[in-house]
């Protein structure tokens, strides 16, 4: 991490840390929950090596970055107008978004939102699907009715937050490693096909899920310990402030009512939990490319899990490079 600058920038009444790699056009890389910017760490020297500024950030609540305490604060349009002043606050006039997990609908929606200022954009494991139905948490009631979904655990103020708090190790261990290649292949081999172990409506995130006595090939101690460092400094109430806000985002976002017009791209894992919410008989483009105007191109990395680019950084550092090839 030597040659990466880390910068605070005010950007939307709030500070952001960014850490920055390169000079050239400008590519903001959005983490997703729960994470960091150094989610990114195997792909700021590839994109800035390619000629581009490379630059992934601590989104509102996590790391170094502020961590307001209202659920209000953690809005999808407060998450783009963050972005926006990421662009504003390095000097330029445009920039191309790049995002996973969570980090996927801020890219996303910050393009559908600011046409004028995102030139492209693209996503790992979550793709672009628009306004939703009904409110979110409403709909994955009427889905899940008694049985566990961990976006409804979430909603209970502090319960979650003291659930992963009270351990940090354990906790952040268990989460990434259940949902990766390895944890998704182990959960599927039980007759397990999600992110967590179906149980019932009142048992706790962690509960029945794998405590594996090693780690991946894809993730280290040493990184474990960067993850954790940052959750010491940050807790969890902001990044699941995500999830809480996600009632007002339907209210407010009318305007996500259309297609996506950027160029953009689309990765997942075939062992991605969120994958199995869009998997059909139909190829992975097709099963997605109604909601997007210009799709270049959807690719499903064999045996991949959750954690797409770190778990396959040269595979997705050569998708990447690829589309911003492409796109400039």
């Amino acid at each position: 991490m030597s040659d990466i600058e880390f910068k605070t920038i005010q950007s939307n009444g709030i500070n952001l840390r960014l850490a920055m790699m390169g000079e050239g056009p400008l590519v903001i890389f959005c983490h997703g929950w729960p994470e960091s910017w150094y989610s990114y760490r195997h792909q700021l020297p590839a994109v800035a090596k390619a000629g581009y500024k490379a630059v992934a950030y601590d989104v509102r609540g996590y790391g170094e970055s502020d961590k307001p305490y209202e659920i209000e604060a953690y809005t999808m349009k407060n998450m783009t107008d963050d972005v926006v002043g990421i662009i504003d606050a390095l000097g330029y006039d445009t920039a191309i978004t790049i995002g996973h997990d969570w980090g996927g609908p801020i890219a996303l929606h910050t393009a559908a939102l600011n046409e004028d200022r995102i030139t492209a954009t693209g996503t790992m494991s979550v793709p672009f699907t628009g306004r939703g139905p009904m409110p979110p948490l409403k709909l994955w009631k009427e889905i899940y009715q008694d049985n566990f979904f961990y976006q409804l655990y979430f909603q209970k103020e502090g319960i979650a937050e003291n659930e992963f708090e009270s351990d940090l190790n354990r906790s952040l261990f268990i989460t990434y490693t259940n949902s990766d290649g390895r944890g998704m292949q182990n959960n599927l081999e039980k007759g397990q096909s999600g992110l967590v172990p179906q149980k019932d409506k009142n048992a706790s995130f962690l509960d029945g899920m794998e405590v594996f006595d090693d780690f991946p090939s894809w993730f280290t101690k040493e990184d474990l310990s960067y993850f954790v460092s940052q959750f010491e400094m940050s807790g969890f109430r902001g990044p699941l402030n995500r999830y809480r806000a996600q009632n007002i985002d339907w209210e407010e976002l009318t305007a996500l009512d259309k297609k996506l017009k950027q160029p953009a791209f689309f990765i997942t894992g075939t062992l991605d939990p969120v994958n199995f919410f869009i998997r059909s008989e139909e190829p992975l483009i097709d099963r997605i490319k109604a909601n997007y105007e210009n799709l270049l191109f959807a690719e499903e990395l064999e045996g991949i899990g959750h954690w797409t680019q770190q778990e396959a950084p040269d595979e997705v550092n050569e998708l990447i490079l690829r589309f911003l090839q492409e796109v400039s």
